[in-house]
C-alpha cells in the first residue's frame, strides 16, 4: 500500500493542508459513501492542483472553478447522460461497483474510482481516454496509482513526458 510520505517525497511539500471535514461530509452525504482515505489525504494536503502540467486534482472546499464536489456532480451528469456503458466497463454513479469520476487530465483522460462492492473490498482506479474511448482498470488504490503516476509509470497517456525532471505541482487559482 502506498503511503502519503512516498507521494510527498516525489511531489514535494504540500501547501494547502486542509483540516475541516465539513466539505467532505457534505459531498459524502450527497453521494452516500465516504471517499477513500488515501484520496482524501492527498487532496487535503495539496488542495486543487495541476500535477506535472497534466493531472487536475480538486478539493471540495476549492472555489467554483476548481471544486471537487461540483466537478464530480457535473461529470456524473455528463457520463450518465452519455450512456457511459458505451465507453466504460460499467455505469457512472455512486452505488457499489459503479464508477465515480474524480479527476481529469489535459491529455483527455478521465480518472474514476470504482466504488467497492462491499466494505472490505478495495477501491480501484479506472482511466478512460476520451479520444479513443478506451479504458484501463488498475488493480490499485488511488494512492498506489498516484505513486505510479508520479514515478512516470505508464498509468496515463504520456505520463513520463510531462515531468522529465521529476514530479511537480502548481496550485489552481
Amino acid at each position: 500500500m502506498a503511503s502519503f510520505s512516498e507521494v510527498r517525497s516525489l511531489l514535494g511539500e504540500p501547501g494547502f493542508n486542509w483540516s475541516d471535514p465539513e466539505p467532505w461530509a457534505e459531498m459524502e452525504r450527497e453521494f452516500g459513501f465516504e471517499f477513500p482515505a488515501d484520496f482524501r489525504e492527498v487532496v487535503d494536503a495539496y488542495g486543487s492542483v495541476l500535477i506535472n502540467n497534466q493531472l487536475y486534482l480538486e478539493h471540495p472546499a476549492g472555489h467554483l472553478l476548481h471544486n471537487l464536489h461540483k466537478s464530480v456532480r457535473d461529470n456524473l451528469e455528463f457520463w450518465q447522460e452519455e450512456d457511459s456503458t458505451e465507453f466504460l466497463p460499467g455505469p457512472a454513479g455512486a452505488r457499489p461497483g459503479e464508477l465515480m469520476p474524480i479527476a481529469t487530465a489535459r491529455t483527455g483522460e478521465a480518472v474514476f474510482l470504482r466504488v467497492p462492492a462491499g466494505p472490505s473490498s478495495p477501491w480501484r482506479v479506472l482511466i478512460q481516454e476520451l479520444d479513443s474511448f478506451s479504458w484501463v482498470l488498475y488493480e490499485m488504490t488511488f494512492g498506489e496509482w498516484l505513486l505510479a503516476y508520479l514515478r512516470g509509470e505508464d498509468v496515463m497517456a504520456g505520463s513520463r513526458n510531462f515531468a522529465p525532471d521529476g514530479a511537480f505541482y502548481e496550485p489552481l487559482s
